[in-house]
């Protein structure tokens, strides 16, 4: 699988990017970021918003999601 790492708006518009329900303040702000894609799934650091983004393959993203659960 590739993997790639891109400017996190250039992949996806602000409003485009979401954080977890699960995420609160009380883990110190680290969370993540996603934005689904067509066929990816951008992931970023929730506290860089501009910072980088990997995008991976929308079918590698729900198989992390489904063994994480």
């Amino acid at each position: 699988m590739t993997t790639n790492a891109y400017l996190a708006l250039d992949v996806a518009d602000e409003t485009s990017w979401f954080k977890s329900s699960y995420s609160g303040d009380n883990n110190g702000g680290g969370c993540v970021s996603i934005a689904v894609l067509t066929n990816q799934v951008g992931i970023r650091d929730s506290k860089q918003a501009n910072g980088p983004a990997f995008v991976v393959p929308a079918a590698a993203w729900s198989a992390f999601v489904d063994m994480v659960r």
